[in-house]
């Protein structure tokens, strides 16, 4: 078997990132693979990028008409996918598409329908940055932990990868960061149906000047959606 991998990424104001990310996704060791491209409605010169030196290369660009969030980026990339196993990936260079075999193995072997990279989990390269930021990816994910009975060590990770017959028991709802927590609670009522696993990844990441965009809001609305959807649904 050679299993068509579908590789979705969203984007918003990446110029800086967007060439070299798009440049080690294509030369991933993942020989069957299509890379689909959300962009949320980018001011920074990222869609002219696009257009003009990454369309040639990927299999699909779509570009939203109005910034809506990464969650609302990835449910439209997602709904163009054709591939039996999907990757989420970021469009900045803190994830290293060359772990790719790493996070598909569990999958690839039939251990695994859906695979976390765990920045946490592991011995692999981890740039030292953001104490509070640490911290408050432990808390996110033990409170998570808490509603769904799982034991992950990094809920908010970038890479998740699934089977594509996952997402046909639910969609995503939120549109912004709150995407994290909630396919989490999803996945979790589904886990006597869908086995989870988690493998360490390493993690370059990089500070607000260099363009990262989530901050503490963002915090409070995972925790709003870990609430939402392990308790109110």
């Amino acid at each position: 078997m050679n299993p068509k991998i579908s590789i979705i990424i969203p984007c918003f104001n990446e110029g800086n990132t967007i060439k070299p990310i798009i440049e080690a996704v294509i030369k991933s060791p993942v020989d069957n693979k299509e890379i689909i491209i959300v962009d949320d409605d980018s001011t920074d010169g990222t869609r002219d990028i696009l257009k003009d030196f990454i369309a040639p290369k990927v299999s699909k660009i779509i570009f939203q008409k109005q910034n809506q969030g990464k969650g609302a980026a990835l449910r439209k990339g997602i709904s163009y996918a054709t591939g039996d196993i999907i990757i989420i990936q970021d469009a900045d260079l803190e994830y290293d598409p060359l772990e790719y075999p790493k996070l598909l193995e569990p999958i690839l072997t039939g251990k695994a329908d859906v695979v976390y990279g765990s920045r946490f989990l592991g011995g692999q390269p981890h740039r030292v940055l953001y104490f509070w930021h640490r911290v408050g990816n432990a808390l996110l994910t033990f409170f998570s932990n808490m509603m769904t009975n799982l034991n992950l060590t990094d809920m908010e990770t970038c890479y998740k990868v699934f089977r594509k017959e996952v997402f046909q028991e639910f969609k995503i709802e939120e549109n912004r960061f709150g995407f994290e927590p909630e396919i989490t609670a999803k996945i979790a009522k589904l886990k006597d149906k869908f086995k989870i696993y988690e493998v360490g990844i390493s993690y370059y990441g990089r500070s607000y000047e260099e363009g990262k965009k989530i901050g503490w809001r963002d915090g409070i609305q995972a925790i709003y959606c870990i609430l939402k959807y392990n308790i109110f649904r």
